[in-house]
């Protein structure tokens, strides 16, 4: 199981300045290149100052420029933000500006609050037809020229300018949680994203099955990759939970705000509802909250990963933005670096010695 990182630009309130924004996440992309994460993903969003990122390309195109060799991703694009030929060619200018660095994730979208101002007030579960007009269309487009008559979008012989550097295209990722669009990304070709958001560990074996029957029912298509995502905070001693629940239940309330499209928003700060009008308060309990989510010392850390291990998840991406101190966000990181990766990595160096070993060992008998 490889490692990743999902981290946006925030701020909380007006006093919070943008440019410390920019130097967080310019620092924390730097640390995780250098500590050997695989991937770093960042969503876009609009309108919200919890997560500043109206265009992925752009940020992911400047991050190249401070970073080496760790792969840069949209997790995600909002599909009904876009028309298939402008999507097409920021994608592939992207990956030139990025030296073929670009993992290519696109979801349906989330949050109502968005998709009242950037959708046309669409219910965001709609987002899903776009999403499967939109990203076939983007590959053909990548492939040459392509008419498209279609439900959402209608446009004469056009072609994706320029074309990708990777051949025949970005890895493409789908972001997916129902057993519907798991089948439908596989059945494409695509990679998954998913996350078990705040339920508990089970949750992970749940999306693990989902992918495995995709899989299962599509043995035309090479087997995908999964990755799977979830907020994270390791801290020394476990007596250090407290401040890593506390925020990310705070952070709960803008969330459900976003999601339900139910509470205020100002100047583009999010107020947090109160959780007596969240539905699934159960979630926010605190010892929920530490036990379900990715938070723990070290060893914690490690028993907590075998349980993606074992469903399947390739890649597990460490959630960071969640209003939680850059302090934290450091911390996590150089623990993860120093103390989590070293373990599965010595995992991955046995499992290829014994590998190489398996030849020799059968030609005299063993």
């Amino acid at each position: 199981m490889k490692f990743a990182v999902s981290l946006s630009m925030e701020r909380f309130s007006p006093q919070e300045s943008m440019q410390d924004a920019v130097r967080n996440f310019r620092a924390l992309a730097k640390i995780a290149d250098e500590g050997g994460f695989e991937t770093l993903w960042t969503a876009e969003h609009h309108t919200i100052e919890c997560t500043i990122s109206p265009n992925p390309f752009q940020t992911l195109t400047w991050l190249a420029q401070h970073t080496d060799r760790i792969r840069l991703g949209t997790a995600t694009l909002v599909a009904p933000y876009w028309s298939p030929i402008r999507l097409a060619g920021e994608a592939a200018l992207c990956d030139h500006l990025t030296g073929g660095r670009l993992e290519f994730g696109i979801a349906r979208g989330a949050y109502q609050y968005e998709f009242d101002r950037m959708a046309g007030g669409i219910p965001q579960q709609e987002g899903v037809a776009f999403m499967k007009e939109l990203v076939p269309a983007v590959q053909k487009l990548w492939a040459g020229d392509y008419e498209h008559d279609g439900h959402y979008w209608k446009f004469p012989l056009a072609t994706s300018v320029p074309k990708p550097l990777q051949q025949p295209h970005p890895a493409i990722w789908v972001a997916a949680r129902d057993p519907g669009t798991f089948d439908w990304a596989v059945g494409i070709g695509a990679n998954i994203l998913s996350t078990p958001l705040s339920a508990p560990p089970a949750e992970v074996g749940v999306l693990g099955e989902k992918f495995r029957k995709a899989v299962a029912d599509h043995p035309e298509r090479s087997r995908p990759k999964l990755m799977m995502q979830r907020r994270t905070c390791v801290y020394d001693g476990q007596a250090d939970w407290e401040l890593a629940v506390r925020h990310s239940v705070d952070y709960g309330g803008y969330f459900e705000n976003l999601m339900q499209n139910s509470g205020t928003v100002t100047n583009g700060f999010p107020e947090a509802i109160p959780f007596e009008t969240i539905a699934n308060r159960g979630n926010y309990n605190p010892q929920a909250v530490r036990d379900n989510l990715m938070f723990g010392t070290p060893d914690e850390i490690i028993r907590k990963l075998q349980v993606y291990e074992d469903a399947g998840v390739d890649q597990f991406a460490l959630g960071l933005s969640f209003n939680l101190p850059f302090e934290l966000q450091v911390k996590t990181l150089r623990l993860f670096i120093d103390e989590v990766m070293p373990h599965f990595a010595a995992r991955e160096r046995e499992k290829a010695k014994v590998a190489e070993q398996a030849p020799r060992l059968a030609a005299v008998g063993y």
